[in-house]
């Protein structure tokens, strides 16, 4: 092929260089070097090539560079994004309408480039490119626009037309696959695998690919043949065709053509020009009928391949889109022939990126073709009514959108052109000619039939009985919905721009609404009446009527209302609308309905609808829609209140959310709880929108706010849930693209950055002086979220020891338009829901109210006093009109009115279950005196302002003295413990009898404390300290493989075992082939070497049987083998072997399976501990209970007496100090359980040693530990070398058997005699304890540390036991436990790495100068000071951390895995997934409370690890070994 182009070059295209330039090309071309290069740089981007786009000076998102002229331009020291291009595009480079300053490059810059314009192009070889040319295009038009049967013209007509060769060309396409293709070209050409693949590969890279060269009859046979093949694995044929060996050439040598014009083009301006004047011009076209060739290239561009398309865009880019004025010709034609290129684009199977519909991007996005599309084109007309026209099918006869059964293929293409509707209108005029006045709103009025086929279409009917059969499908038109976002937006934007067309804008908007709402003929209003006042309105039940939750129009009506607001032209309105003609119940009548039905879907009514409603509520909140659906909803309902009696929009209210018996006289408790559970969801959702309506105010347009205001108030909010991190802030909010707003700045402003700790990545955290702007029913938050946020707020609080209350914060004022919206709070209606609500609560009839009802109510009597004091404050009480004060402490004159809200809050202070609330009563009191005293004394505001600004300095002075008490009970709490410590001794054992019988209640029946605290933290991913996350186990249900019966496993159920092999093995092994020089009899397995020659390895297949069928079955094994003695079997029944019943694997024991149970850490107590308890005291609190034991030794043996330095000097402990944290009972194991328990650990003694059973040795617990962490340490290197992640790439089978093996080694502890335990603990703590030592104990650099970790950490619970009472430590307690022992053996490693690396030799490596390197180097300066320069490290402290991590990661990943199959707690995404070292480290260290930079723990625990450091022995004897 290479030779062939070289041919066709050297007599085709030399040739024709020579004629068109007059003279030798090379030298000619070498001149053309010299002309001035254009200032755009128009290089087009291919598919995966890196681009950026100025986040401060792109005009858009889509104005983007590419690499060269990003590194040479201004942009690189701006915020900037990153990019990978799909292919397609171009660099913006030049383009002085993509940037707002610096839009040249320093290459590209006028004046910059070293060429000079000395050279010109002379008129004769202009002319001689007019001539050659039109030539040119034209052959290349006819070659690569192609038809099948099409002739080649008579201008290329030659006697070797006479050929007979052919070929078949299979072209590639998107629906079959790549096996596909491979399976039919064997089947059809009877080729093996390699070369299928080859056709197949050429087919994906250039479009097309020649598989059969023959005669015709050859190539149609393999034609057809391919078509029937493909038809057989997809009903879409293959496109094949039979193409005559001089047409394949004539194209071929077409693209070599285009490809070389494409390239001369580059070098001058008057080339360009020339190409693109042929290319428009209609007149040299040899037939009338025929397009310009530009349109042919467009029209025809779905009928070409892959190859060609791309040649031909090329030609575009390289032509029009460098000239500024053929390129707004260009996107006149383009524009021309928009809707049928979009039409035929719909059954294209090729990628967009490679269509001629993805050069819309290019077009629509600068500002002066956009504007002159819209003048000239009506583009903004064409682009909707395109959309209309390519999904037709979706559209019923109601002319409303049903996207039931849709394709997820085609609708790629309709986002496509929502897409291009936003990019036509990405930026905004500045100014209004008339002609884009009229076109615009063409456009509009096309747009808005759209919307209107939109508005309210697949309406929904609550399912009343019967569960719905199958879910609809939901996703296209919330699909739709999201991506109309912006357009939406950008709309609204547009009209912003001039008063006029705002005003015309909304009458159309308006009208089309009044449309779209018909009520049935029939139907009469019905009325509603309720305190004196009555309104009519259309009956409709969202729980039995229809409904649906798209209204685009509507949102469309409200947004531009409130633009109208925002500009003043809202003082217009009547000139379009008479205000009597306005009809503002039938425009908020949609959204209201919409938010009933959410209200509905809340208190779990539509369940019978399936996931296709609760999934649309949930989009409707979240942050990808909600901006054009929820708030939109919520500010019409603003607009109908502002405009309408507040009275009458209440009873509507209380219509559509069928309420109104709630609230009458004599509305009675209902025995049905289910409904009555209904009710007061409903009630607390209604709730909800009255305070959303009344006291959301931060939209531009409602008061004058602006948009970077109501981002920072986002923030603020977000932050009051909990700190965060920056990329979990900007995913929580709206897209800020299209904006000017900057959140870096914004974020800075409102938050502090809190550096990298031991979470692992840096969050932002709220300033204090922002803390007062937090409203816990801010109308963004999820439930979760205002739950959340509650209880942070209320903690901070009462650290402070100030009033929990969380009152509503003082509101902006509301726009003129919006200023009517107030009067909702103290109308006559408003105040008898507040006074029925606070009755129903003072008579404690719990079925007729919740907390969340009465804190809402609070909250709403807080606004409205928070409105009057604002007013009073403003003005003297003659001009204040709003009078909720009055309203409030005015007795009412019937029955239920008998008592003021002021009256019966006073009553809920004395009702337990509103303990929570009781600050916000006695807030809201302090207001009512507030105000009362503000209308008292108009005018005199300074003393009262003071004391209402912070409720709890207001406080009565026996609540002042109750809270004081408070406070300083809490704080001598801490002081007195250790002081109790001795009387405890005395009554421990008996007080501790009593209390084991209260501790089954209270994990029975969680107090509402800490079953909020369950909702609050249940998404902790720590495993390890005060932070841990909750063990929440999961139902496991197992079938047992023998008698197929499913059970749950729980300790009150019959044990269920699994199949296990327990075996040595020397896979971890550092010195293979080294002779075990111990006998089993008398070996200590303690202490594991790091060496590791062997361990003692447990397996298992994964089946699982109850021990009681186990048991059967190894019975009848045994008797069937003693009657088969002829029969020598393959495995041992005296040692206990056997084959798996189910899949005959090896075994030789079973392991019990022990349930995990649930655990969670209230952070209240943490905290209180954690102030008492630091590393120092517990090490002291270990060593006193240590010490107290040693008297208690087991007789024969010999004591264990360790030696103890005291690291508190001012602090005293106890022997049973260590109880006053916090004990509990232990776990009980059914007797069956603890028999296996029994067996599975002999036969770990028996087979790890060596050794014949016996189960009163002392080392069978040590050889427990051991086969845990050695089975743990082996499927770590596994999943190392597989490069699996960590977690959840377990089979079955090694995840049950992981598992059961580290519960069992948990469990097997109280099996054992005590003491054994008791004293194994305390020699592993002396290796590693800094307090501690203990003669005959090995060197830490001796010793496995994960071993060590495995064993210390099950053994530790045995610290706790007394002589009569079996305790247990509380899960709190053991949290810090885990917490200190995994710390202190972290920083042994990390020793252990370092010393072993002393004698390197530091390899010559770039070095990486971070903040660990130089805490690397800080520490090993330490150890040389602390040890007397006795041990120096001369490495450096880059490559100390390299060592470290290298080293530690196989030690986290293995107790990663150990906390997580013991604990439960779930870990961060990170470890489910492989990535590189880094994230790992970051991921590990995250989940096991460790700081990033390891080295930190040192500097914390300085003092504390210093004498361990001391018994550091000559590192270099070690060396070696480590090695």
């Amino acid at each position: 092929m290479e030779k062939q182009e070289e041919l066709a070059k050297e007599i085709i295209l030399t040739p024709l260089e020579w004629y068109l330039f007059k003279e030798d090309p090379s030298v000619f071309k070498e001149k053309l070097q010299h002309i001035a290069a254009p200032p755009l740089c128009g290089r087009v981007f291919r598919g995966g090539e890196t681009t950026y786009s100025c986040r401060d000076c792109a005009i858009d998102p889509t104005c983007v560079l590419c690499m060269d002229c990003f590194q040479n331009s201004i942009h690189k020291n701006h915020r900037y994004k990153m990019h990978s291009s799909l292919g397609g595009g171009f660099c913006d480079c030049g383009d002085t309408e993509a940037w707002k300053t610096g839009p040249y490059c320093k290459i590209h810059e006028p004046g910059a480039s070293d060429q000079t314009t000395d050279f010109r192009l002379s008129e004769e070889l202009l002319d001689q490119a007019k001539k050659v040319f039109p030539l040119v295009i034209q052959y290349i038009m006819d070659m690569l626009i192609w038809e099948e049967k099409k002739c080649l013209p008579l201008y290329l007509h030659t006697r070797s037309m006479k050929s007979s060769q052919y070929y078949c060309v299979l072209y590639n396409d998107e629906h079959h696959t790549y096996d596909h293709f491979i399976y039919s070209l064997q089947r059809s050409l009877g080729c093996d695998q390699k070369e299928a693949q080859t056709f197949t590969t050429v087919a994906e890279r250039e479009g097309r690919s020649s598989v059969k060269k023959g005669t015709l009859q050859q190539c149609q046979k393999v034609s057809e043949s391919l078509k029937f093949n493909s038809e057989n694995v997809s009903l879409k044929p293959f496109r094949v065709e039979v193409l005559h060996a001089l047409i394949i050439a004539h194209q071929k040598f077409a693209q070599c053509l285009a490809i070389w014009l494409n390239k001369l083009l580059a070098y001058s301006s008057d080339f360009r020009q020339i190409f693109c004047q042929v290319c428009l011009d209609q007149e040299s076209r040899p037939n009338v009928y025929h397009p310009c060739y530009i349109s042919m290239i467009i029209l025809w561009d779905v009928k070409l391949h892959k190859e060609v398309r791309k040649i031909l865009h090329d030609l575009i880019f390289s032509s029009f889109f460098m000239e500024t004025e053929y390129k707004k010709l260009f996107a006149i034609e383009f524009v021309k022939h928009y809707k049928q290129v979009q039409k035929e684009y719909m059954n294209d199977d090729q990628d967009r990126n490679i269509s001629v519909t993805a050069i819309s991007v290019q077009v629509f996005t600068v500002p002066t073709l956009a504007r002159l599309l819209i003048e000239e084109e009506n583009v903004i007309k064409v682009i909707t009514e395109t959309l209309l026209d390519v999904i037709p099918e979706y559209l019923g006869s109601d002319n409303k959108f049903n996207f039931q059964g849709y394709s997820q293929d085609r609708f790629f293409i309709v986002y496509a052109i929502i897409c291009d509707l936003k990019y036509i209108l990405i930026c905004k005029p500045t100014s209004w000619s008339e002609k884009l006045k009229v076109k615009f709103l063409e456009g509009f009025k096309s747009f808005l039939y759209v919307l209107s086929c939109m508005q309210g279409m697949e309406g929904i009917s609550r399912m009343v009985g019967q569960h719905v059969e199958m879910d609809s499908d939901w996703e296209a038109a919330i699909a739709m919905q999201m991506q109309l976002k912006n357009v939406l937006m950008l709309m609204q934007e547009w009209c912003a721009t001039n008063d006029d067309i705002l005003l015309k804008c909304y009458n159309e908007c308006y009208q089309s609404i009044l449309r779209c709402y018909t009520p049935v003929a029939t139907q009469q209003k019905k009325p509603i009446e309720m305190c004196g006042h009555s309104y009519k309105s259309y009956p409709f039940q969202v729980s039995k009527d229809p409904i649906s939750i798209h209204l685009p129009l509507s949102r469309m009506l409200a947004g531009l209302y409130s633009h109208m607001c925002r500009t003043g032209v809202i003082a217009r309105l009547c000139e379009i609308i008479a205000p009597e003609e306005l009809q503002v119940e039938r425009i908020i009548e949609d959204p209201l309905r919409c938010l009933v039905l959410v209200g509905q879907v809340a208190a779990e009514m539509w369940r019978r609808n399936g996931l296709t409603i609760v999934s649309q509520v949930f989009y409707y909140h979240d942050v990808k829609c909600r901006e054009e659906m929820y708030d939109k909803d919520i500010l019409m309902l603003q607009i109908g209140a502002s405009c309408m009696d507040p009275n009458s929009f209440l009873l509507l209210l209380l219509q559509r959310y069928e309420l109104e018996e709630a609230f009458t006289k004599v509305a009675v408790p209902t025995k049905d709880m289910d409904l009555a559970r209904q009710r007061n969801i409903l009630i607390e959702e209604m709730l909800h929108i009255l305070i959303c309506i009344t006291g959301e105010r931060y939209v531009p347009g409602i008061s004058d706010i602006t948009r970077e205001e109501c981002t920072m108030r986002e923030i603020i909010h977000l932050l009051c849930i909990e700190p965060m991190a920056h990329s979990a802030i900007a995913n929580s909010l709206p897209e800020t693209e299209n904006t000017d707003i900057c959140l870096d700045k914004l974020i800075s402003k409102v938050a502090t950055f809190k550096k990298p700790g031991v979470s692992g990545h840096g969050v932002y955290e709220l300033r204090d002086e922002y803390l007062e702007q937090f409203n816990v029913f801010f109308y963004h938050y999820t439930k979760t979220q205002r739950s959340k946020a509650e209880h942070t707020q209320k903690k901070r609080r009462k650290q402070e020891n100030r009033s929990e209350a969380l009152p509503p914060p003082s509101p902006p004022d509301f726009n003129p338009a919006f200023r009517n919206v107030i009067n909702l709070l103290s109308c006559d209606i408003m105040m008898h829901i507040i006074r029925i609500i606070l009755q129903r609560a003072a008579a404690e009839d719990q079925s007729m109210w919740t907390e969340g009802m009465i804190q809402m109510v609070l909250h709403l009597i807080g606004l409205g006093l928070l409105e009057e004091k604002k007013q009073l404050q403003k003005s003297t009480e003659e001009e204040v009109t709003f009078d909720f004060y009055h309203k409030a402490t005015r007795i009412g004159s019937a029955v239920v009115n008998s008592q003021s809200a002021v009256t019966l809050l006073e009553k809920l202070k004395s009702i337990a279950q509103l303990d929570a609330q009781k600050d916000m009563i006695v807030w809201v009191q302090q207001v009512f005196e507030a105000v009362k005293s503000l209308r008292e004394t108009s005018g005199q505001t300074a003393f009262v302002s003071a004391g209402v600004s912070k409720a709890d300095e207001g406080q009565s002075p026996q609540e002042k003295e109750k809270r004081k008490r408070k406070a300083e009970a809490a704080r001598l709490h801490r002081q007195k413990i250790m002081a109790q410590m001795s009387a405890l001794q005395k009554t421990f054992i008996e007080t501790n009898k009593l209390l084991y019988d209260t501790t089954v209640e209270v994990h029975d029946k969680p107090s509402p404390a800490e079953e909020s605290f369950l909702t609050t933290d249940v998404g902790s991913k720590i495993t390890l300290g005060p932070n841990r996350g909750p063990s929440v186990p999961v139902k496991e249900v197992l079938t047992c493989i023998l008698c197929q019966e499913e059970q749950e496993v729980r300790l009150d159920n019959p044990t269920m075992v699994l199949t296990a092999c327990v075996q040595k093995s020397t896979t971890l092994s550092q010195t293979r082939g080294k002779l075990v020089s111990h006998t089993g009899e008398t070996f200590d397995p303690l202490f594991t070497n790091p060496e590791m020659s062997y361990g003692t390895h447990t397996g298992s297949c994964g089946h699982v049987m109850h021990v009681v069928c186990w048991q059967k079955f190894f019975e009848a094994m045994q008797k069937n083998t003693r009657q088969r003695l002829h029969v020598e079997p393959i495995f041992d029944l005296g040692n206990g072997e056997y084959l798996c019943p189910l899949c005959k694997c090896h075994c030789n024991t079973v392991i019990p399976i022990i349930p995990l149970e649930s655990q969670h850490v209230k952070s209240a107590d943490a905290e209180a501990i954690s102030c008492i308890l630091s590393l120092s005291n517990w090490l002291d609190v270990v060593a006193a209970r240590i010490s107290g034991y040693n008297l208690n030794t087991i007789k024969g043996e010999r004591p264990v007496v360790p030696n103890f330095s005291k690291i508190l000097k001012d602090q005293s402990c106890e022997f049973r100090s260590i109880l006053s944290f916090g004990v509990q009972a232990p776990p009980r194991y059914p007797t069956s359980t603890e028999g296996m328990l029994v067996h599975f650990a002999t036969t770990v003694f028996r087979v790890g040693l060596n050794v014949s059973p016996n189960e009163s040795d002392p080392r069978m617990p040590v050889m427990t530990w051991n086969t845990c962490a050695f089975t743990i340490q082996c499927i770590e290197s596994l999943l190392q070398d597989d490069e699996k992640p960590l977690i959840g790439s377990l089979q079955n089978r090694q995840h049950s058997g992981l598992k059961a093996l580290v519960k069992f080694a948990e469990a097997q502890r109280v099996t054992c005699p005590q003491p054994f335990i008791l004293k194994h603990l305390v020699r592993l703590l002396a290796v590693f304890l800094p307090n501690m030592t203990l003669d005959g104990t090995p060197s830490f650099l001796s010793v496995d540390v994960f071993h060590l970790l495995v064993g210390s950490v099950l053994a530790f619970p045995a610290l706790y036991c007394e002589e009569n009472v079996d305790l247990h430590p509380s899960p709190l307690v053991a949290a810090y436990n885990h917490l200190y022992l995994f710390h202190l053996l972290t920083m042994t490693h990390v020793l252990q790495i370092i010393m072993a690396s002393v004698t390197d030799d530091v390899p010559s490596a770039e070095i990486d100068d971070c903040e660990e390197a130089h805490s690397a180097a800080a520490l090993c300066q330490n150890i040389s000071q602390l040890t007397s320069n006795s041990l120096v490290i001369h490495l450096p402290g880059w490559y100390i951390w390299h060592c470290v991590k290298k080293g530690i990661m196989p030690y986290l990943r293995c107790s990663a895995l150990f906390f997580y199959y013991l604990l439960g707690v779930m870990p961060p995404e990170e470890l489910k997934s492989t990535g590189n070292a880094d994230d790992q480290l970051e991921a590990l260290c995250s989940f096991l409370s460790l700081p990033t930079n390891l080295f930190l723990l040192f500097h914390d625990y300085w003092d504390t690890v210093k004498p361990l450091i001391h018994r550091t022995e000559d590192p270099f004897s070690f060396h070696q070994h480590f090695k």
